[in-house]
């Protein structure tokens, strides 16, 4: 709706509008891997390395489309540029999944060996505190059925 607004009420201003995946880490510019904030895909990575996020509901076939910040910062300084005469709307789709397709499983299994390497706490002796496994899920059935066994059934039990 706001697109739509802003292409009625423009005038003779270039409009350019720009459609970004999911913005994750900065790639180089300023700084590898900075971020501000915990966002999107970065939500999971974060709760895997608190275990605080046990288990995600994912297909880790599926392509993730994610592209990092900077460039899409990048690429609205060369589309403003590009267009700044022009008296059009121009959109852009900001993606990376057909150049560069990468399925949810290499966040996962990258995500399990870095934090395998370089575990984020220590345990009660001062030793390396090795994180557990992320589960994932491919459909809710299988979410459903694991909350069930893992949570429901033994709530149930005790409290008989």
């Amino acid at each position: 709706m706001g697109e739509m607004l802003l292409g009625h009420l423009r005038g003779e201003l270039p409009v350019v509008i720009l459609r970004p995946s999911i913005i994750t880490s900065i790639l180089k510019e300023p700084l590898p891997g900075w971020m501000e904030g915990i966002r999107t895909i970065d939500a999971v990575v974060i709760g895997y390395a608190k275990q605080t996020l046990p288990f995600f509901l994912v297909d880790l076939s599926l392509i993730m489309d994610v592209i990092p910040g900077d460039m899409v910062v990048n690429a609205m300084m060369v589309a403003m540029a590009a267009h700044s005469e022009e008296r059009a709307q121009t959109i852009y789709h900001v993606t990376s999944s057909l150049r560069n397709p990468a399925p949810y499983a290499i966040l996962a299994d990258t995500g399990h060996r870095y934090f395998y390497d370089n575990p984020p706490r220590t345990g009660r002796n001062g030793e390396p505190a090795r994180l557990n496994k992320m589960r994932f899920f491919s459909t809710v059935a299988r979410l459903s059925l694991y909350m069930a066994v893992r949570y429901r059934l033994p709530l149930e039990v005790n409290s008989n």
